[in-house]
């Protein structure tokens, strides 16, 4: 790299960290990617200074010839499209060569999903464990609660570890959730979740008469936020999957949020109701889970079909 291209490279992170207020790990990767691009460009015979679209569009492909994913590529090219602006902006570049690159596309990830079984015996053992007697009784209560709220609506589950507790104190089956840009929606809680609300709601009053401490928050916790961290909630629900004989890594709040949405579609319900019961904008992301049911309906042809079954040899 020349001088002169370590001076502008320079002069941009600088940028970004007085005007922009990127953060040191944003600037490490900045620095990184920009240095992995000067090296590409070095074999080139090209200076970062003087790249034209087409270098910069080979370098996109040869991210991807090293194994790159999309996501990765496309940070990529986030990161040359900031510099070159900077450069553009600054007058020592006339044109922005990133201008006309298209940034690579992903490939549609389908969610990963848990059967109605499966969930069931998630259901089933937090049921079990919240009859226990003893000290951790109202974490076991806390559970069974955010494991029917949530599969009984889907939420985000930053959505549900943040609900306010005056929902303890409203006999409805609907709750009102808050979810992406303040938006509020309506979604109706299923009798075992109002049961589960019921009781851990019950618990948690009779802890915080003994303790004195009260709280604004439905799951309270010693966080900073003042609720119960996603992070735990995730944690501790890994750790019931184990004791379910279930696989952990398959088990997220994210996975039970897709197994609402799928079964709700796969017992019949409208698209346009899951979309307002999930609380997404576009349609569009809802309909990925149409591409779920497509993939286990054409398995169960193949598998049960008998039209499926000719040509097998025989047993």
């Amino acid at each position: 790299m020349t001088d002169l291209s370590l001076a502008r490279i320079e002069a941009f992170l600088e940028m970004m960290s007085a005007e922009r207020g990127a953060a040191g790990n944003t600037l490490i990767s900045y620095e990184h990617d920009l240095n992995d691009l000067h090296g590409f460009l070095k074999e080139r015979q090209v200076s970062v200074m003087e790249a034209a679209s087409a270098d910069l569009s080979a370098y996109l492909a040869d991210l991807a010839k090293r194994g790159f994913e999309a996501s990765s590529q496309a940070r990529r090219l986030s990161t040359m499209r900031q510099f070159y602006k900077f450069l553009y902006a600054e007058g020592l570049r006339s044109d922005d060569p990133t201008s006309i690159l298209d940034a690579p596309k992903k490939g549609q990830s389908l969610p990963k999903i848990l059967s109605i079984a499966q969930v069931d015996k998630l259901l089933l053992l937090a049921a079990e464990e919240a009859e226990l007697e003893g000290p951790d009784r109202l974490n076991r209560l806390r559970m069974l609660a955010l494991l029917e709220l949530l599969y009984a609506t889907g939420m985000r589950v930053s959505e549900l570890v943040s609900l306010p507790a005056n929902v303890l104190g409203k006999q409805e089956r609907f709750l009102v959730v808050r979810g992406k840009g303040n938006k509020e929606r309506l979604v109706p809680l299923s009798r075992s979740a109002i049961e589960a609300l019921k009781r851990y709601g019950e618990a948690r009053g009779h802890h915080q008469e003994k303790t004195g401490k009260e709280s604004g928050f439905l799951f309270p916790s010693i966080s900073k936020e003042g609720y119960l961290p996603r992070q735990v909630f995730a944690r501790e629900l890994k750790d019931l999957a184990i004791r379910a004989g279930l696989n952990a890594d398959a088990v997220s709040p994210h996975v039970l949020r897709h197994a609402f949405a799928s079964h709700l579609l796969e017992n019949g319900a409208d698209l346009r109701v899951v979309q307002e019961l999930l609380g997404h904008s576009d349609i569009s992301t809802t309909q990925i889970y149409t591409h779920v049911l497509e993939e286990r309906l054409q398995m169960l042809v193949q598998t049960h079909h008998p039209l499926a079954k000719r040509g097998k040899n025989p047993d």
